[in-house]
């Protein structure tokens, strides 16, 4: 009785307050400036001191994103040193669905670490509506915004066979996009952490009832079908215990739909959905990502 009594309570909560998925992927946070290392609140992993990136190879800077004439000021950082671009392996970080570029900070220091410090230069960048970049948070805007930033490393001289692009849970849809359908540069090479495989798995996981997924949200997020499209290499890493986006019903899918070049799996037995990295091990994560860049 007291099962039946909660499937009646959660489906009236839903249908009362409206809740939609769009407002749980896009969990942004506006902020006022980015404090990176000063940044008192917790992050999603924790780095010591030798992971320090000095000042002159932190860029922060302001982009021009343009969406079908939806216009938004967005920024992103830069860690390298900008004037290599032109000849360094560039990785392309699109961060996932909590707060900004202030939360993901730490993990942006691990790519910039791997191999040797600055081996690689690392971009992210704030979606529109993320930490201090302009304009409403949209699937549509994701897209130009990961478009805009990778304009930008291409005007500084970066070519297509030396960017790889990684993506993090909602990240994941701007990379696997920016893969599939690629605008002013083709990547060579894909990366995804804990991807979901479409909006309306998202809903079928998420939900109790019958209700079409149009019910909790617009997005057309599709993940499982882009990769199809995808032939470049690609590397998946998925956390076993990961109780938000569960490794069956979403990682293994889009993965099972790779039928590109050349893919590696990588199930990190334990890693719930943030901690993979800490979980597998820093320096065996940083390995297994020089090695699939180096392949």
């Amino acid at each position: 009785m007291k099962q039946l009594s909660f499937l009646i309570i959660v489906p009236l909560f839903l249908l009362s307050s409206c809740v939609r998925l769009d407002n749980n992927l896009f969990n942004n946070k506006a902020i006022p400036q980015y404090l990176m290392d000063a940044n008192p609140a917790a992050q999603e992993i924790t780095l010591d001191g030798t992971y320090k990136i000095q000042d002159s190879m932190i860029h922060l800077l302001s982009l021009k994103s343009d969406d079908n004439g939806d216009i938004a000021n967005i920024y992103a950082e830069y860690l390298g040193d900008i004037r290599r671009i032109a000849t360094d392996t560039v990785i392309m970080y699109f961060h996932g669905t909590r707060d900004n570029m202030d939360y993901y900070w730490n993990r942006a220091k691990l790519l910039a670490h791997i191999g040797r410090k600055h081996r690689f230069g690392v971009m992210m960048v704030d979606y529109r509506g993320y930490g201090m970049s302009g304009g409403k948070p949209t699937e549509s805007g994701m897209y130009a915004d990961a478009e805009a930033a990778i304009k930008w490393l291409r005007d500084n001289g970066l070519i297509g066979n030396r960017l790889i692009v990684y993506g993090f849970s909602l990240g994941c849809a701007a990379a696997t996009n920016r893969v599939a359908n690629p605008g002013v540069l083709k990547p060579a090479k894909l990366i995804l952490e804990a991807p979901f495989a479409s909006a309306s798995v998202m809903v079928q996981d998420a939900s109790v009832i019958a209700l079409p997924p149009s019910y909790f949200t617009n997005l057309k997020v599709d993940n499982a079908q882009e990769i199809k499209k995808v032939q470049q290499p690609f590397m998946w890493m998925h956390g076993t215990d990961d109780a938000f986006l569960n490794i069956t019903t979403h990682g293994e899918v889009v993965y099972k739909n790779y039928a590109g070049t050349y893919g590696e799996a990588h199930r990190i037995t334990g890693a719930t959905h943030v901690n993979l990295p800490a979980v597998w091990g820093l320096e065996q994560y940083k390995a297994a990502i020089e090695a699939f860049i180096k392949h």
